[in-house]
């Protein structure tokens, strides 16, 4: 299994664009615990603390692609470097401002999440030039999930830390800090200075024309649904199995599953039809939800939260080759870029309509939820199949390699970017 990443870590670049992505990622995976332990340190109430968290959610849900569309049209330099320094000067202001003034701590915590720069779709877009080789490019595609959920463990404790040692208002000005300077490693590489889209034809729907992708973004979405249904249906169970300590592994134990099942996934070449491969892991990630209606001890339902997890990495990871594959030509930052955002988006609805379900039905009706949402997932990638396994509509070669000075094509890849 390791030797797979470190065939890819090995590759010149590959090892700096990962970790200046991770790092630059970070304030946006920390904003909302960021946010609150901010907003309590300043004596605001949970209510606050909540809608500024929303606030920052949902500007970061439109901000994405609508950056990810300018990284398409003006290179990755000149919209991520300054997206990130804007968004941190924001959330600057919003540390120094406080929250004494309700528009100025939503404008400026808004202006934070818009301006959060498109890390994650642009190393997507990166991984053809920089690694070359399609099977390359998917086990990159299965690390950077894993990637992402040690960031998402890892990044709320550096939060903590921080605010233990120093104070709320330092750990929001620290990770920005921090995540500049990881936007700063990724956009002065050659890679990134080198890449530039292919060219596209003018349309204002972008990626969005794609059908394809929208087969991709309705299924998403429910998954997304499906994740956020969770983090609520567990807090009536922790309630009664001990509180916030189970609360808290049950949440670590989602992650350790998509963690290793992501690594696993990762690990090997895939044959087949990806598109047949995604409904096959959507399907085992709905049945692997189900589990959890049975709300047995702590430890039991612990191990059943692990299984929960297991597939959900394997299945993003997937999902990144169908949207490379079927992302229009010129438009794949953007793409990915509207992935991130419809998860996003999922897991709000998914909070949102598990809290009355919980209050009516209880925590097990909670936890049927997860299960329903990657049902009508499934559903969706079975009805749309034609459309997935058809041909992407965007350019049938892949990025020339940075190293090939003839920039020869290498078949079989959508996104038509090259370096």
């Amino acid at each position: 299994m390791a030797a797979g990443y470190l065939e890819i870590l090995r590759a010149r670049h590959a090892a700096r664009l990962l970790t200046g992505t991770l790092v630059g990622r970070l304030p946006n995976a920390t904003a909302a615990i960021a946010i609150v332990l901010f907003v309590r340190a300043e004596g605001g109430t949970y209510s606050l603390a909540g809608v500024l968290a929303a606030v920052y959610g949902v500007a970061n849900a439109v901000g994405q692609p609508v950056l990810g569309r300018l990284v398409d049209l003006c290179g990755q330099p000149r919209v991520q470097l300054p997206a990130a320094l804007a968004s941190a000067a924001a959330m600057a202001v919003f540390a120094f401002a406080g929250t004494g003034s309700l528009p100025v701590a939503c404008a400026t915590v808004a202006a934070a999440g818009l301006f959060t720069p498109p890390l994650e779709g642009g190393l997507r877009a990166l991984w053809p030039s920089v690694l070359g080789a399609e099977e390359r490019v998917h086990t990159a595609y299965a690390m950077d999930a894993v990637a992402q959920e040690v960031m998402f463990t890892v990044g709320p404790l550096l939060v903590t830390l921080c605010v233990s040692l120093w104070s709320a208002q330092a750990a929001l000005l620290v990770v920005n800090v921090v995540g500049v300077l990881g936007a700063l490693s990724v956009v002065v590489s050659a890679p990134s200075r080198a890449w530039r889209s292919a060219p596209r034809e003018a349309h204002w729907l972008g990626a969005l024309r794609s059908s394809g992708l929208l087969a991709l973004l309705g299924a998403f979405l429910f998954v997304g649904i499906a994740l956020g249904s969770i983090t609520v249906a567990s807090v009536p169970y922790a309630d009664g199995h001990g509180g916030d300590a189970v609360y808290g592994w049950m949440m670590a134990a989602l992650g350790l599953g998509a963690l290793l099942g992501g690594s696993v996934y990762g690990a090997r070449r895939w044959a087949g039809e990806p598109a047949r491969r995604l409904r096959v892991l959507v399907a085992l990630l709905a049945v692997c939800y189900l589990p959890l209606m049975l709300m047995p001890g702590a430890l039991a339902m612990v191990l059943l939260t692990v299984l929960a997890g297991v597939f959900l990495a394997p299945a993003i990871a997937c999902a990144f080759v169908l949207v490379d594959r079927h992302a229009p030509r010129g438009t794949v930052t953007e793409a990915f870029s509207w992935l991130v955002t419809t998860f996003t988006v999922g897991a709000s609805v998914g909070t949102g309509v598990a809290g009355p379900v919980v209050e009516a039905g209880g925590a097990l009706w909670g936890f049927a939820v997860p299960g329903a949402a990657g049902g009508v997932s499934l559903l969706v990638l079975a009805v749309t199949g034609r459309v997935l396994a058809a041909p992407g509509g965007g350019a049938l070669v892949a990025a020339g390699s940075e190293n090939d000075p003839n920039r020869a094509v290498e078949p079989r890849f959508s996104s038509g970017d090259r370096a």
